[in-house]
């Protein structure tokens, strides 16, 4: 059934798209990421029949079991959630119960299981952050930032039991900011990947989508990031700082090595520009105390190493 006035360009009962909008998915996701992929696909009349995300975790001091973001957003909207901790052969049926038709990955954090993905019989389709075969892996965003990119983009992929190497099945390209952090450009990646998805699944679900094979020979790699990832010396190379800075500013960010009365401690960067080739932090914290002021942290007699 056509639901008018979804999308531009509606035309009530005649409007091919929103023809689509009741095709049941199965939707994969965990952190805001996903939320924010699920948020914008439901304001446009696409809403799943179930939402599969991680289970709770502990988090914050008191390790408090605290649901997925995901997870939130679909008990707040009332769709059911499974939260398994593996996906095994009675998981897979669970999920067959909801008659989904085909599936929408976005950052889930576990691998697909051949079985699952065959559960849908019009396949799975994955949300990356990069312009594929580029960065497959974990940290697409910030490896585009680390290398200095210009540009990257969305790919929408139908999944195949390899990571991210499924067939394209749509891409938009965007120009990366001189200044954009790793929070400012996924902020953005995630409205151009929602979007995306709303304009492609009426052509995909048509069969009108011929997807693209990657090319091997293009492949690059974007593995996950470790804390020490974001460990710089001020004062050497202070683009590659500046990159690290801006690809690192959600996790693990930055952060540099002090001395004070023979104890050395680490600095975290918290803002900083790049003026005349030179990396400059403007606000820090240095560990167990405030925020401060780099200058007044550097009058305060200590020694940068």
């Amino acid at each position: 059934m056509c639901k008018p006035g979804l999308h531009a360009g509606c035309a009530g009962l005649a409007c091919t798209s929103c023809a689509w909008v009741d095709v049941r998915f199965a939707f994969f996701g965990t952190p805001y990421v996903a939320r924010d992929t699920l948020a914008i696909l439901d304001a446009h009349g696409f809403r799943p029949a179930v939402v599969v995300t991680a289970p709770d975790t502990p988090r914050g001091r008191g390790l408090i079991l605290t649901p997925s973001e995901t997870r939130v957003w679909a008990d707040e909207h009332g769709i059911p959630v499974l939260t398994p901790e593996q996906i095994d052969a009675s998981v897979i049926e669970s999920i067959r119960t909801y008659g989904c038709a085909y599936a929408i990955v976005v950052a889930y954090g576990k691998i697909l299981p051949q079985a699952l993905l065959d559960a849908f019989p019009r396949g799975a389709l994955n949300v990356h952050y990069s312009l594929l075969p580029k960065y497959r892996g974990a940290s697409p965003v910030e490896s585009a930032l680390l290398n200095g990119d210009t540009e990257t983009g969305v790919s929408i992929q139908k999944m195949v039991y390899a990571l991210d190497a499924g067939d394209i099945l749509a891409s938009e390209k965007t120009l990366i900011g001189a200044s954009e952090t790793t929070i400012d450009l996924r902020a953005r990646l995630i409205q151009i990947g929602g979007e995306l998805l709303v304009r492609m699944l009426p052509e995909y679900l048509a069969g009108a989508l011929a997807p693209m094979p990657q090319d091997p020979a293009q492949v690059t790699r974007a593995g996950k990031m470790k804390k020490e990832d974001g460990y710089i010396t001020l004062g050497q190379d202070d683009e590659m700082n500046w990159r690290k800075y801006r690809a690192y500013a959600q996790w693990p960010r930055v952060s540099f090595e002090a001395e004070r009365n023979g104890d050395r401690f680490r600095v975290t960067i918290v803002t900083a520009h790049f003026a005349n080739g030179k990396f400059l932090p403007d606000i820090v914290k240095p560990a167990g105390k405030n925020e401060m002021s780099y200058a007044d942290f550097v009058r305060s007699g200590v020694k940068i190493l």
